[in-house]
């Protein structure tokens, strides 16, 4: 079964048409991307979305800065009203061309991860680099997880307990007694 990925128009970079200076990409999902777009990420609608990148040569690849922004809507965690978030992502990527891949190493071998450095680059095949993960990504990371209306709490939905003397385990601690 093959996999059919989203493909947004004008999300595509050609290294062999990059002018010296540069190139700016302005990406506009249509409404049926939109669509797509809130199914992949998890969310009720995309109601706006626009990438403004600018792509230069770097490294024999891609370096490409811009925003991401977006508007999407999905269901509050506490009343399941409607929430929307707006959403405006810085995006720095560097895109390498695959070369040959490096000798990992010995399986079970220990690898040192920097999570203070840099993020490390993208690669694509060939000439050309869809940015179409990136963009989408972007604003898949900035979604809130949890949203909810302005002043909502879990008190507005769940009532406070009766019984401040029942603890969370205290079901489990009397079975233990009756063991004992």
């Amino acid at each position: 079964m093959s996999e059919s990925r989203l493909r947004l128009l004008d999300a595509t970079l050609r290294l062999d048409s990059m002018p010296a200076a540069g190139r700016d990409i302005t990406i506009r999902p249509t409404d049926d991307d939109r669509i797509a777009i809130a199914t992949l990420i998890g969310v009720t609608t995309v109601d706006a979305f626009a990438a403004t990148l600018h792509a230069v040569k770097f490294r024999g690849g891609f370096r490409v800065t811009g925003t991401v922004k977006a508007q999407v809507t999905q269901p509050s965690v506490v009343s399941l009203e409607p929430v929307t978030q707006a959403i405006d992502e810085p995006v720095d990527r560097i895109f390498l061309p695959t070369g040959e891949k490096e000798y990992a190493g010995p399986a079970g071998a220990e690898v040192f991860v920097d999570l203070e450095g840099d993020d490390l680059p993208d690669h694509f095949e060939g000439n050309e680099a869809d940015l179409t993960d990136l963009v989408v990504e972007t604003v898949a990371l900035a979604v809130d997880l949890y949203p909810r209306l302005a002043g909502e709490s879990l008190a507005d939905v769940v009532p406070p307990s009766e019984d401040l003397d029942e603890k969370p385990f205290a079901a489990l601690a009397a079975l233990k007694a009756k063991k004992d």
